[in-house]
């Protein structure tokens, strides 16, 4: 009986696999085919991206700001208290600013994705889209997907900014070290690799993040809280997703960019 249930478990998560690449790839390549709903895709940038900076923002000073405390805590053991702002700008830049966007932004948006679909789903407005001839992959998933990966890069670039200024911001004001040389230190050491890396994942994450919360939001069933289930799984799912594809990420741009 074990093992038949370990059977169909696994079944189960290579059928849930191929599923959800089946759908995450039809989200992509139906921006090649017309139509385009422009209107969605607006819409949709403006909840995701503009919705999120306050939370982006928060999340980002405050991060720069204990990463200032904690490597100056560190390093000023060594007497290298000068370098606490490579430090943060490179921790920021290259790791933190898009993996706690990414988790941020999962929390907030894959999961009203998930819970807004799959109320479509169990109140069968997907069904009368159907009818009416409109695709729903075409008018609801694909301008959430691209939203996401467009405001999501730009939610990280606040993120990394805002990072900075917290680091700064306990630097000058709590170890009371001069702020003119902490920038300088955040700007000398930034190589384009280390920006390259921290644009190139956002990408990765926002495509994630959208493509997880509409599939689960898609395949919702048992009503009302099939919701739910389906919203859970998504922001678990997600955020899970995200930071196994960030080590593998860092790992190939490091190869490909070695130090």
């Amino acid at each position: 009986m074990a093992t038949n249930r370990i059977d169909r478990r696994a079944k189960e998560i290579v059928l849930t696999l191929q599923e959800y690449s089946l759908f995450a790839a039809r989200a992509l390549l139906n921006l090649v085919r017309p139509p385009i709903y422009w209107t969605d895709f607006l819409m949709q940038s403006d909840i995701i991206g503009v919705g999120s900076i306050p939370i982006v923002i928060l999340s980002g000073f405050f991060t720069g700001g204990v990463l200032a405390l904690q490597s100056s805590a560190t390093l000023s053991a060594f007497g290298a208290a000068v370098v606490t702002g490579q430090f943060v700008s490179l921790t920021m830049v290259r790791e933190l600013g898009a993996v706690l966007t990414g988790i941020m932004v999962s929390g907030r948006n894959a999961s009203s994705m998930a819970s807004e679909l799959g109320s479509m789903v169990v109140t069968e407005q997907i069904d009368a889209m159907r009818a009416l001839g409109v695709d729903p992959m075409r008018k609801l998933v694909t301008p959430r997907v691209v939203s996401s990966v467009i405001m999501l890069l730009l939610l990280t670039i606040i993120a990394d900014f805002f990072g900075i200024v917290g680091g700064a911001f306990v630097t000058v004001f709590l170890n009371h070290q001069n702020g003119t040389q902490y920038f300088h230190m955040a700007y000398e050491h930034l190589r384009y690799p280390d920006i390259i890396q921290g644009l190139v994942k956002p990408v990765c994450f926002g495509y994630i993040i959208a493509s997880i919360g509409c599939f689960y939001g898609m395949r919702t069933s048992g009503g009302t809280e099939g919701v739910g289930r389906s919203t859970i799984a998504a922001v678990v799912n997600s955020s899970v997703l995200i930071i196994a594809v960030d080590f593998l990420v860092t790992h190939l741009l490091l190869w490909i960019f070695p130090s």
